[in-house]
C-alpha cells in the first residue's frame, strides 16, 4: 500500500507533469514574472468556469478577504458577523481592519453559519456577513441573501473551501460557489481544491464599480502608474502561480468528483457504525448521492460520538494513518478574539464540535486500498 497522506500534492503533479512544466518554463522563458500573460489567462478562464464578470487574482486567500472588505468601505468599528467555527484568518482580517467582529454559532449538520444566529446578532452596527462555505459546501446563501437585502447589509463569502461546488436555490438554480454574494474570496494555497504551488488568492464579483475598485486596491492603490487614487496593499498572483492554475484549472470538476467519490466510500464503510456521525450535505441526501454537486469536500469531517476523540487521533497517528482536528479552539475562546459580550450558551453547537470532529485524509490520489485500511483501523478502535 502507498503511504498514505493528508493531502497527496507529489501523486496529483505526476498526473499533470507535462502541462504544469510547459507552463511554468513559458514564464520564465518570457521573464514577465508578476501581472504576466499567464495570470490574465487564468482570470480569463476563471470567470468563464465560476459563470462571474469579475475575477481579481491576488497574493492569497487572507489578502482576498481583506481587500473584498476594503472595497466596500466598511469603516473603523463597523460589525462584521461571521462563524465562530473556522480558521482564524475570516475573522483575523475583520480585526486588523479595526472591524468589530461579531462571531456566530454554527449548524450541527453542515457546520455552516446558522441563519438563527446571524438574525439575533445583528445590530444597528451590523454593516455585513461573511459567510465560510466550510468543509466544501455552501452555507445557506438564499437565507443570507435574504437577511442581508432586509437590513442594508454587505455580505462577502469566504469561498476558501469550496470552490467548484454549486449552490442550488429554491428555484432549482445552480450558481458556483463565490459567486452569490456582493464580493467572493477564495484561496489557492496548495493542499485547496484549487491549489497552486506556493501562496495565491482570487476576489470575485458580479459588481462593476467595486470591481473596479479592487482592482486599484490590490495594487498599491494605482490604476494608472504613479496614479494612487486609492488606499491599497501591494498583493498579485504572480505568474508562475498562475502557470500552474492554468494548468490545474481544466482538472478542477475531475478533482471534486475524485473527492466526491472517495467520501462515498468512506461513508458506507462508516454507515452502521452508531458512534460515526458522517458528512452531511445541504440537500440532505441520504449519503453522497450519484449527481451531487453541492459538496467538494475540501475535507472529509467526521463526528465521533461516545468515543476518545484524542485517544482516536493518537491511534491513527501510530498506525501512519494522518488526520487533522479542523477546529481544536472556537474562534471566540481564541485570546486574540475574546469579548466580553459573548455568552458560552450562544455557542452550544461549535463548543461541542470541537470536541467532537476529526478529519480524515481527503485527496485526489486516494485508493480503495488506503480507504479500506483508514476505515478499518478506525471501526477497530471504536468496537475495541
Amino acid at each position: 500500500m502507498k503511504k498514505i497522506q493528508m493531502v497527496d500534492l507529489k501523486g496529483q503533479y505526476s498526473g499533470i507533469k507535462d502541462a504544469v512544466n510547459s507552463s511554468i518554463q513559458e514564464v520564465i522563458e518570457n521573464t514577465a514574472f508578476v501581472n504576466g500573460p499567464e495570470v490574465h489567462k487564468f482570470q480569463k478562464s476563471l470567470e468563464d468556469y465560476l459563470g462571474v464578470k469579475h475575477v481579481i487574482p491576488c497574493a492569497n486567500g487572507t489578502d482576498a478577504l481583506q481587500i473584498a472588505m476594503m472595497g466596500l468601505g466598511l469603516e473603523q468599528g463597523d460589525e462584521v458577523i461571521t462563524a465562530d467555527f473556522t480558521f482564524a484568518a475570516t475573522v483575523e482580517v475583520i480585526a486588523l481592519l479595526k472591524l468589530t467582529p461579531v462571531l456566530v454559532d454554527v449548524n450541527e449538520d453542515d457546520f455552516n453559519i446558522n441563519i438563527e444566529a446571524i438574525k439575533k446578532a445583528i445590530t444597528p452596527k451590523t454593516k455585513a456577513i461573511v459567510p465560510v462555505h466550510l468543509f466544501g459546501q455552501c452555507a445557506n446563501m438564499e437565507a443570507i441573501m435574504e437577511i442581508a437585502k432586509a437590513h442594508n447589509l454587505f455580505v462577502i463569502e469566504d469561498n476558501a473551501q469550496a470552490i467548484g461546488a454549486d449552490y442550488t436555490n429554491s428555484s432549482s438554480k445552480k450558481v458556483k460557489a463565490g459567486t452569490i454574494a456582493n464580493v467572493g474570496a477564495t484561496s489557492f494555497f496548495p493542499s485547496k481544491n484549487l491549489g497552486c504551488y506556493g501562496d495565491g488568492g482570487a476576489i470575485f464579483t458580479n459588481d462593476d464599480d467595486l470591481a473596479h475598485t479592487i482592482r486599484g486596491i490590490v495594487n498599491h492603490g494605482m490604476y494608472e502608474r504613479y496614479h494612487h487614487d486609492v488606499v491599497g496593499v501591494n498583493s498579485r498572483l504572480d505568474s508562475i502561480q498562475a502557470a500552474v492554475l492554468n494548468a490545474k484549472l481544466p482538472n478542477l470538476d475531475a478533482y471534486n468528483r475524485a473527492r466526491q467519490t472517495a467520501a462515498r466510500k468512506y461513508n458506507a464503510a462508516f454507515k452502521d457504525i452508531d458512534s460515526i456521525i458522517t458528512p452531511k450535505t445541504v440537500n440532505k441526501c441520504d449519503g453522497i448521492c450519484e449527481t451531487c454537486d453541492c459538496h467538494v469536500f475540501h475535507q472529509y469531517t467526521l463526528r465521533v460520538k461516545g468515543v476518545d476523540r484524542d485517544a482516536l487521533v493518537k491511534h491513527l497517528n501510530e498506525k501512519n494513518i494522518p488526520c487533522g482536528v479542523y477546529y481544536p479552539i472556537p474562534l471566540h475562546k481564541q485570546k486574540a478574539y475574546l469579548d466580553e459580550r459573548y455568552v458560552e450558551s450562544d455557542f452550544e453547537v461549535t463548543n461541542q464540535l470541537v470536541k467532537d470532529v476529526i478529519s480524515l485524509p481527503m485527496h485526489t490520489e486516494l485508493d480503495d486500498e488506503q480507504i479500506e485500511f483508514i476505515t478499518t483501523t478506525i471501526i477497530k478502535f471504536i468496537n475495541g
